[in-house]
């Protein structure tokens, strides 16, 4: 009897396994694995144009890169938890991108905050809302949302940059810790719209 309720007990484990295994949001592991390499790969580039806009004098553009490539590291943290959250983990890999003039570099940077806004994050959420998977679309969500005002930064700063009128450019900002929603100098709310932490947490770049 003990026998056969021991023969019982694993083979009902080994099914159990089984189904854990089968029902692994597989769709939304994928995703986060690109989005962090994504983020990961924007907070390094980010940081290298605002290198390169300090060599070229523009320093109020340097001050946005800063915050920005701050708030893409948090957005890469927030993904990486909900992937280890899920029992996985992530392969090693080396960011790659290029580092040309300013203006290039904004214009390289709206392309990319564009297509995270528009495809890649939509995309995103669509699979984790199908697969269930609540961290994720919380983490997705603050991302897209933050990426959407990265996008506007960008494109003012490179309006005003080809206008040659740059000191009219804010020269700080906050940067959630939580969520990574990132704030110009003089319209910061008292607690970041998107996951509602208190302003005294903030990251002042």
């Amino acid at each position: 009897m003990m026998k056969k309720l021991l023969f019982f007990m694993l083979a009902l484990g080994a099914v159990l396994a089984f189904i854990s295994c089968s029902q692994k949001p597989v769709k939304t592991i994928a995703d986060l694995k690109e989005g962090i390499k994504g983020e990961t790969t924007a907070s390094a580039k980010y940081a290298a144009f605002a290198q390169k806009a300090r060599e070229e004098g523009n320093d109020t553009i340097a001050k946005l890169f800063d915050a920005t490539s701050k708030a893409e590291a948090i957005h890469a943290a927030n993904h990486t938890k909900v992937l280890e959250k899920l029992g996985e983990k992530m392969e090693p890999f080396t960011p790659q991108f290029e580092v040309k003039s300013t203006a290039e570099n904004l214009q390289a940077a709206i392309e990319g905050e564009s297509y995270e806004e528009t495809t890649m994050y939509p995309g995103f959420l669509k699979d984790a809302e199908e697969e269930k998977v609540p961290d994720a679309i919380k983490s997705f969500t603050w991302a897209m949302d933050t990426e959407k005002k990265h996008n506007a930064f960008y494109k003012n700063a490179l309006n005003v940059l080809n206008s040659g009128n740059e000191s009219i450019l804010v020269f700080g900002y906050e940067v959630c810790p939580v969520c990574g929603n990132t704030y110009e100098e003089g319209k910061v709310d008292e607690k970041c719209a998107f996951c509602q932490t208190p302003r005294d947490k903030f990251e002042k770049i």
